[in-house]
């Protein structure tokens, strides 16, 4: 593709390894040219997950694209995240990053997914259609002392993956929406620089994970999972964690829980982009016949719509079954037709977030139930989230 003044997008290619390498390393840390070339150059992902702009023969902008699963009540969501952006301070400021962007999500779409989810320097990726709509879990202060006894803590190899999954795949069950790390993911973090990836043993047997950042960033734990409160302790003690993400509602979590010192005060989400609503919602219509299957509308019949403002869109329901869904034009004033208003910017927190419809009415003047609120609410409600993701956050 070209660009302005003479200037490239193109897929990446191995000629270019090197100066993407300075340039991540130039604009973010040292470490991020290993994850490049830990992604480039591993099959699964490929030279085709990486895009740069070009000047000629130089290198002066690039971005990443990863592929992602999540997993909302069981039904898995083909997702994509977007990671290594970086441009040249002298190229700053002429939409490479948005030419960028849009080749990304070209990308996402040929492959399927539904949904891009990221981490990202505040406000900047709502120019690209994001939104913030699942909460980071904080992370706290470390405070006393834990004890290691009885456990041997060291780092994880490519073995011990199917270790590390089944660990982490036990915590996140307990969630409803959850991102868990790809195969290829998984031997990125084993051979990284920029964290380390942690096995807990007990008796020769694994029975925690987690992982850190090196001692001279200050060690920030995250992505704990344990069998036993006792594996959790160990981490902390090996570690030397200052601070560490929090994992409610896991034993994980509830092990951390007494070392942990207040939660910051400010917000924290991932953002996440929706690109074509009635492809998503289509896609999660097993979730939504699952929460009408366990409430008292079961056995009814009926349709559920939800506007959008601008659009709409209707869900015909029949005895704990939900139809395909049904696209629509403008509707300002759904009340009139039994549905519910939701902002459009307001979707991905109220299919991912952890308000629910009921939650976001009470925080958002463009969002409400409409007439049939219990039905509505039935669909949409709150929703828990663990997600994992290359970088911590």
């Amino acid at each position: 593709m070209t660009l302005p003044d003479g200037l490239v997008l193109r897929t990446a290619e191995p000629r270019d390894l090197d100066q993407i390498g300075a340039l991540l390393a130039e604009r973010g840390e040292p470490e991020d040219a290993v994850d490049h070339r830990l992604v480039v150059e591993d099959p699964d992902a490929g030279w085709e997950a990486c895009a740069v702009v070009v000047d000629g023969d130089r290198v002066v902008s690039t971005a990443t694209l990863l592929d992602e699963t999540l997993f909302l009540d069981g039904v898995k969501i083909p997702a994509g995240q977007v990671e290594l952006v970086a441009t040249d301070r002298d190229y700053e400021g002429r939409g490479l990053v948005r030419a960028l962007m849009g080749w990304a999500h070209e990308r996402s779409a040929t492959r399927g997914q539904l949904v891009q989810v990221m981490l990202g320097i505040p406000y900047f990726y709502r120019l690209f259609g994001y939104t913030y709509a699942i909460p980071i879990s904080p992370v706290r202060p470390v405070v006393g002392t834990a004890s290691a006894d009885g456990y041997t803590v060291r780092e994880a190899t490519f073995d011990d993956i199917p270790a590390l999954h089944r660990l982490q795949e036990a915590e996140q069950a307990r969630a409803d929406l959850s991102m868990p790390h790809s195969p290829s993911l998984w031997r990125w973090l084993i051979a990284r620089d920029g964290s380390t990836q942690w096995l807990v043993e007990r008796d020769g047997v694994p029975v925690g994970t987690g992982r850190s950042t090196p001692p001279d960033e200050g060690v920030q734990l995250c992505e704990v999972a344990a069998t036993e409160a006792g594996a959790v302790h160990a981490l902390l003690a090996h570690t030397g964690a200052t601070e560490a993400n929090e994992r409610p509602g896991t034993v994980a979590g509830e092990a951390l829980e007494p070392f942990l010192g207040p939660a910051p005060e400010e917000a924290n989400s991932y953002y996440v982009r929706v690109p074509d609503p009635v492809a998503l919602l289509d896609h999660l219509r097993p979730v939504f016949g699952r929460r009408l299957a366990k409430s008292p509308f079961a056995d009814a019949e009926g349709e559920a719509v939800v506007s959008f403002y601008r659009s709409h869109v209707r869900l015909p329901y029949h005895a704990g079954e939900v139809g395909a869904v049904v696209a629509g034009g403008t509707m300002q004033a759904p009340g009139a037709a039994g549905g519910c208003g939701v902002a459009p910017d307001m979707l991905a927190s109220l299919l991912f977030g952890p308000h629910g419809l009921r939650g976001l009415t009470a925080r958002q003047p463009d969002v409400y139930p409409g007439p049939n609120a219990d039905l509505m609410h039935t669909l949409f409600p709150p929703v828990r989230a663990d997600l994992m993701t290359f970088y911590m956050p």
